[in-house]
């Protein structure tokens, strides 16, 4: 019997799954209807709802970290629980913030705002000004990134009547004054690139509409998206524009509120942070300047003000080094902080600049290993006093938040997160692997101190974006995986950011394919280490990971036992024709350019899977309001590995935007799924049931 393969890499265009991609097809819901009750009747029932009910009590907890930005003299939070499980916009005092149980105000009951209009409401930015008690809120529909902008009063605690409005598109606003906003909004004819992100920048003033308002800069509807940002660190509130060319390349000027004045002469391959007249700027490829040679990756501050002069003398503030990379760097009070990853260990730098030149410094008080996350506790630079805010963990240890005051010496501990599952007998220990080319592939391993060579292991990576993956502690898998006698890998693969550029283009276009060698690499190590064995290897990827997934499921299906592929890329032949798919060409490479479709075609699975092999058995779960990573990606690999004959399962809630869900009861649920199916196709019956 001849098994239809279609879409092939001969005929990659013909397509009979195309139907899926209709979102809110009635066929394509069928499919998805059908599919789903198949899933949950197979891996739901009482064993699925004990551990979902397990993960959202974690999820709930009354004790867990609210974390907090401050706005003027109040740290606001946005709290989800059972009693509130879409969330509450809330306000309390630093002071206040110290004790063990705050009190708390409630600004906004998005609960009760979503009950009342009947809408789907999520609570995903909030846009506030210094001196002013207006805000512009964006409210998503079920956790799509479009978002509906609504103009909010914080001394009232009421939206604004004939306030700011406007429907429902991708981007949002920032206040230039009380009476007028920056839009950066694909809303409206003409104003949104192939991507989807707003392609102009306008000027919108209290009491026009939003066809009055003036374009003061754009993009090509080509390039990924125009951007505008105020800097209230200067006198006349310098606006920055910028045109995206592509997720890692930038056009950047300045001006004020009549558009841009001046170009910044600096390439587009760069990272700059602003803060009054001092920058700081990170090339991503070599630069020669003023006779200088600057490694890509190199740190380098200038005055704005000499820059704009012509004058090309950089203070270098960080040289990188093959295992040694600056991972962000932020200004706050006049001082600029450098987080940096040395052989995946965490440090922190603070570079001061004056008159006499730069000063440094080490930011002290800090572990040195684990993961530690720095940011500013001031929502806006110019309110800043340069108090920091630091995250502490580890996968056996729950997270701490640390207030670094400036002015004091050490930090205090503000809040500590619960032990969510018990860690005894467990360790944490560091390997790498060694890939198809040589290259050294670092992971981290926690489970059982002793090996039993037939370890239930739980691997997951991602790869991709220039992103460092960090061991953090994860509540779900440690009480549904370690906790009952599992052991869980995460992988740093090509691709990622740990090692900083070089690492990320290793991994990218052409290179993506060596990054799924590196995490089939840390499978086989795995094994040749007698951790276990590949049919005990479950593995979790999602969103650029689905592409890795797919791959390991039509590359590598010897090395592993099951796979699970969430929110997931997997057509590589009209990625760049689904909602945000043309802003990651940069990323991958450009289907429709003969050359670039050479490599992309050798990691694209949908066009990969073949007859008569032996596939593990895949679940691949999307949600319908995932309006960055288009659900028809999932939907047409299920139903293509469905009509082979293979063991494909599918499962589509109707929220949750580019997530597990939009509450805490969704995502657990959505979690557990994955596990229960991992488990089961690894022939693994935990110890709790």
């Amino acid at each position: 019997m001849t098994v239809d393969d279609r879409p092939t890499l001969n005929a990659p265009d013909d397509d009979p799954w195309r139907w899926l991609e209709e979102i809110e097809g009635t066929q394509a819901l069928d499919f998805v209807e059908r599919q789903n009750q198949l899933t949950l009747q197979a891996f739901g029932g009482k064993a699925f709802e004990h551990d979902r009910d397990i993960l959202a009590a974690i999820y709930d907890r009354p004790d867990n970290i609210p974390y907090v930005s401050r706005r003027g003299a109040d740290l606001h939070n946005l709290w989800k629980d059972a009693a509130n499980p879409r969330g509450l916009w809330r306000r309390t005092t630093l002071t206040e913030f110290r004790k063990a149980a705050p009190a708390w105000e409630t600004m906004l009951d998005i609960d009760k705002l979503a009950a009342s209009e009947g809408e789907d409401w999520l609570l995903s930015g909030i846009a506030t000004m210094p001196g002013s008690s207006r805000a512009m809120l964006s409210l998503s529909r079920g956790g799509s990134d479009a978002v509906t902008l609504r103009e909010f009063d914080l001394a009232t605690k009421s939206f604004v009547a004939d306030g700011f409005t406007l429907p429902e598109a991708k981007g949002g606003a920032d206040w230039i004054d009380a009476d007028t906003l920056l839009l950066l909004s694909a809303h409206g004819e003409g104003m949104a690139t192939n991507s989807g992100y707003a392609r102009t920048v306008r000027l919108w003033r209290r009491g026009q509409s939003i066809e009055q308002a003036a374009v003061l800069f754009e993009a090509s509807v080509n390039d990924m998206a125009a951007y505008g940002h105020i800097d209230r660190m200067t006198p006349n509130r310098t606006i920055w524009f910028g045109r995206m060319l592509d997720f890692f390349n930038y056009s950047v000027s300045i001006g004020d509120e009549t558009g841009p004045v001046s170009t910044i002469d600096i390439p587009t391959a760069i990272e700059l942070q602003a803060h009054g007249d001092w920058l700081a700027i990170k090339p991503r490829e070599d630069w020669s300047v003023a006779g200088q040679m600057h490694k890509a990756d190199t740190v380098l501050g200038i005055r704005l003000s000499d820059l704009l002069a012509g004058r090309r003398e950089f203070a270098v503030l960080f040289e990188p080094a093959p295992r040694r990379a600056v991972q962000g760097f932020f200004w706050t009070a006049g001082k600029l902080v450098l987080s940096i990853l040395d052989e995946l260990r965490p440090h922190f730098e603070v570079c001061t600049p004056s008159a006499a030149g730069w000063s440094r410094e080490t930011l002290r008080g800090l572990p040195e290993i684990g993961v530690v996350d720095v940011w500013p506790l001031d929502r806006h630079p110019s309110e800043s006093n340069g108090d920091l805010l630091a995250n502490v963990q580890d996968p056996l240890t729950p997270p701490s938040l640390l207030l670094l005051e400036r002015g004091v010496a050490s930090p205090v501990v503000l809040k500590q997160a619960p032990k969510t599952f018990t860690a005894d007998g467990l360790k944490v220990t560091q390997h790498e692997a060694v890939s198809i080319d040589g290259e050294r592939i670092p992971y981290v391993q926690t489970g059982p101190a002793n090996e039993t060579g037939d370890a239930p292991v739980y691997m997951s990576a991602y790869g991709g974006f220039a992103l460092a993956v960090k061991p953090y502690y994860n509540s779900s898998l440690g009480k549904l995986w370690l906790e009952r006698g599992g052991t869980t890998v995460q992988a740093n693969l090509r691709g990622g950011g740990e090692f900083g550029t070089r690492w990320h283009d290793a991994g990218r276009l052409a290179g993506k394919k060596l990054s799924h060698d590196d995490f089939a690499a840390v499978a086989a190590d795995l094994v040749r280490r007698g951790v276990t064995q590949p049919k005990r290897i479950a593995a979790q990827g999602g969103s650029n990971g689905g592409i890795l997934i797919t791959n390991m499921l039509v590359r590598y299906p010897e090395r592993f036992g099951a796979l699970f592929c969430t929110i997931p890329l997997i057509d590589m032949r009209r990625y760049t024709k689904l909602l945000a798919g043309a802003s990651w060409i940069a990323e991958y490479g450009d289907p429709d350019k003969p050359d670039e479709w050479e490599w992309l075609k050798t990691y694209s699975a949908y066009h990969n899977v073949k007859a008569g092999q032996t596939y593990p058995p895949i679940l691949i779960a999307t949600t319908r309001r995932d309006d960055r990573v288009h659900p028809g990606h999932a939907r047409k690999m299920a139903a293509k590995l469905q009509a082979m004959g293979y063991e494909a399962w599918f499962y589509e809630p109707a929220a949750g935007g580019h997530g597990y869900g939009k509450d805490n009861k969704e995502r657990a649920g959505f979690e557990v799924l994955g596990f229960r199916f991992l488990k089961e196709k690894i022939g693994w019956r935990d110890r709790e049931l």
